[in-house]
């Protein structure tokens, strides 16, 4: 079993940036493909990005596109969201997604998950 435990949450006025990191410990070995996912109250979960374990491919939600980069540092086992020019509807608890298997768009294909951490940003 792998662990995630994000970071980097928190409040910021739109336009503002802010940096998410989740790291992965435990059994890491195997860790292929990581993600990040949102979900804001009322709302379902969203993907956001994923990148795959060497880096050359990485996704993105329509809506984060040219704002948001995902990256990841093997060494270090972490995969980190850069979110820049935020908007308010951007505010949501961001989850980091790991699994084995290739990097996808679709939360059904992750086993692994972190608890989650707050995006707010205010308008």
């Amino acid at each position: 079993q792998a662990q995630l435990v994000e970071s980097g949450g928190g409040l910021v006025q739109a336009g503002g940036s802010l940096r998410l990191s989740c790291a992965a410990s435990g059994r890491t070995f195997n860790i292929n493909g990581m993600a990040w996912f949102r979900q804001a109250p009322g709302k379902e979960r969203e993907f956001v990005a994923a990148i795959s374990w060497s880096g050359r491919s990485r996704y993105y939600a329509d809506s984060v596109k040219a704002r948001f980069t995902i990256s990841r540092d093997n060494a270090n086992n972490t995969v980190n969201l850069q979110m820049n020019n935020l908007k308010p509807e951007d505010t949501a608890v961001y989850y980091c997604a790991a699994d084995e298997g290739p990097a996808t768009m679709y939360a059904r294909t992750y086993d692994y998950w972190g608890q989650g951490t707050q995006v707010t940003v205010s308008s």
